[in-house]
């Protein structure tokens, strides 16, 4: 009987020093690629599992999370945030292989976000996170320290809801942050003041639109991301979020999916581990936010192979980052809108951050905002080129209408202009918006001044995106996203 319990733990010995073996080559084997990281992006309204509301019920949804999400982030940037240093440090590894993680569109679920794929701890757990660039806190619902047989059941229960648990006690990497480290005590923005025992996790409160948290604890983990040449990789220690509660009323966003990807500029955010290793850029582009589930673009990390291919249409302008009003969101320094031929008389205060004004790029916001100065010269405009079709009264938005006889070529091109003289001219589907059979509306909501201007998601599709960190620039090219 000794005889074989020595053999039965030499064997399982053996197999474990094995496993170890293939694991350090694997991790260098990958390390060495030479292809971008990318990330599917995944539209999140095309997951929704019970029955489908109609297309103007999801707009007018939409619609009400954007307006909370708006003052959300008008409150944050009126606070002080710690400054982030710009220059960024080269990584040896900025040569590696560049991350592509999936990135689709999915209007049937029921909210205006887009959802990133992504695998999380040893051996690793995957999950489905809403990709924000105004969020630098990466989190996934978690159970901690569960008992066995009722992380069963709950995982059951999970799986019925197509909603998943991150299950810290089954990755051998998780390790948590302490409450008394100075990371936890200065670093850490949201972290709570609770430190029972040196040792004991840093919590955090973390808060977002409509009146909605997500309360937790700070941990390092191992995420495994997707290769452009179709292998993979560990980034080892990236800063996740072990989200125990959520508060909030049911409808709210941070209810959909498994949790956020946090694509804020911050130093501990997502981009801060994944960019810095692969020359400190980030790309995405994002497909028609009504398109079929199945219908796929990437998030990027590193080398877009597209950003080359579209070299000559990029156009770029500078980015504003780090500030003590701006971060974690990616502001731009506009001087203008024109409508048509016409550049509109819009306050110089409007665009200045120091007199109230500024503007962002957010990938969490459906809708683009003006604040009142430029919404009332952009809607005057547009109203008039639009008043011989029949107007139809809506609670979501100014002026929607029967879009029988709809000739898209009456509509003048609504153009953003940059202060380095770059322009932006969205096509006008993403402005003269689809909100229900023969029925369109113009897709611009109103903002207080004081206020933000919020360049959202439905003004940024079908264009490639690509965020250098480095140089502190914007890119941006039409595209297919296909």
């Amino acid at each position: 009987m000794k005889g074989r319990t020595s053999s039965f733990l030499f064997m399982v010995f053996l197999l474990y020093a094995l496993h170890g073996i293939l694991s350090v080559h694997s991790f260098l084997d990958e390390s060495k690629q030479d292809e971008p990281m990318r990330l599917e992006l995944i539209h999140r309204h095309s997951l929704r599992v019970e029955m489908p509301k109609t297309q103007l019920e999801l707009i007018e949804e939409l619609q009400s999370h954007d307006v909370i999400r708006h003052q959300m982030i008008s409150r944050r940037r009126q606070q002080h945030h710690h400054s982030i240093p710009t220059g960024l440090r080269r990584n040896a590894l900025e040569t590696a292989a560049s991350i592509a993680m999936p990135l689709s569109s999915a209007w049937d679920f029921g909210a205006g976000q887009y959802f990133v794929q992504i695998k999380v701890g040893t051996p690793s757990q995957r999950f489905l996170l809403i990709a924000d660039t105004g969020s630098d806190l990466t989190w996934m619902k978690c159970k901690y320290r569960c008992v066995a047989d009722k992380c069963g059941l709950k995982r059951a229960t999970m799986k019925k809801n197509k909603k998943k648990v991150f299950r810290p006690a089954q990755s051998s990497t998780f390790k948590t942050i302490p409450c008394s480290s100075e990371m936890c005590k200065f670093e850490l923005e949201f972290s709570r003041q609770e430190c029972p025992t040196p040792l004991s996790p840093c919590k955090y409160d973390y808060r977002y639109a409509e009146s909605s948290g997500a309360l937790g604890f700070f941990a390092n983990e191992t995420v495994r991301v997707p290769l452009t040449n179709g292998r993979r990789a560990r980034l080892n220690d990236v800063l996740i979020g072990c989200t125990e509660s959520i508060e909030g009323p049911k409808g709210a966003s941070i209810w959909a999916g498994d949790g956020i990807l946090g694509l804020g500029f911050g130093k501990h955010s997502f981009v801060a581990k994944a960019a810095s290793n692969l020359g400190d850029k980030f790309s995405y582009c994002l497909v028609d936010h009504m398109s079929n589930k199945n219908v796929s673009s990437y998030l990027t990390f590193g080398r877009n192979a597209e950003t080359a291919q579209q070299n000559s249409r990029m156009r770029y302008t500078k980015l504003a980052l780090g500030g003590p009003k701006i971060d974690p969101f990616y502001a731009v320094n506009l001087v203008g809108i024109s409508v048509g031929d016409k550049m509109l008389k819009i306050p110089y205060e409007v665009w200045n951050e120091n007199l109230g004004g500024g503007t962002i790029v957010d990938s969490g916001t459906s809708l683009t905002f003006l604040t009142s100065p430029a919404y009332i010269h952009v809607m005057d405009e547009l109203t008039m080129a639009l008043s011989k079709y029949k107007k139809i009264p809506s609670d979501a938005f100014e002026f929607c209408f029967n879009s029988t006889g709809y000739d898209q070529s009456s509509v003048p091109r609504f153009t953003i202009h940059f202060a380095d003289g770059a322009k932006f001219a969205p096509p006008v589907k993403s402005y003269v918006i689809d909100v229900a059979i023969q029925t369109k509306c113009l897709g611009f909501q109103s903002a207080p001044f004081p206020g933000t201007i919020v360049i959202g998601n439905i003004m940024q599709q079908n264009y490639l995106w690509e965020f250098d960190l480095r140089g502190g620039r914007l890119g941006y090219a039409p595209s297919s996203c296909t």
